[in-house]
């Protein structure tokens, strides 16, 4: 079985910052991409950052130049560094891999349990 664990979600202040981990029960590289999804509450989840195995990154507008998203591959873990936070962050977090599982393009996704983070005015 796969597994996506998360820690690091929490209450923080506007203007700090939080960190975020997701541990993979596997080497990263065996997932094709993996990222950060958060969901507020009566919203659509949305994806925040997203790193592939070649270690390309990408990010949602709202959350270039503030949030980071990087890897350690000894500790098959994979972060996301959030900074300057606003109340607009205030989501459930999710931790996300994918493996594509044939040529058309299928894919199949884990995921991690969501974590809460919540800032505060």
């Amino acid at each position: 079985q796969v597994q996506l664990v998360e820690s690091g979600g929490g209450l923080v202040q506007a203007g700090g910052s939080l960190r975020l981990s997701c541990a993979a029960s596997r080497s990263i590289f065996r997932f094709d991409a993996m990222g950060w999804y958060r969901q507020a509450p009566g919203k659509q989840r949305e994806l925040v950052a997203g790193i592939n195995s070649g270690g390309t990154t990408n990010y949602a507008d709202s959350v270039k130049g503030r949030f980071v998203i990087s890897r350690d591959s000894a500790k098959n873990t994979v972060y996301l560094q959030m900074n300057n936070l606003t109340p607009e962050d205030t989501a459930v977090y999710y931790c996300n891999a994918f493996t594509v599982v044939n040529v058309e393009g299928a894919k199949r996704d884990y995921w991690g349990q969501g974590t809460q983070v919540t800032v505060s005015s």
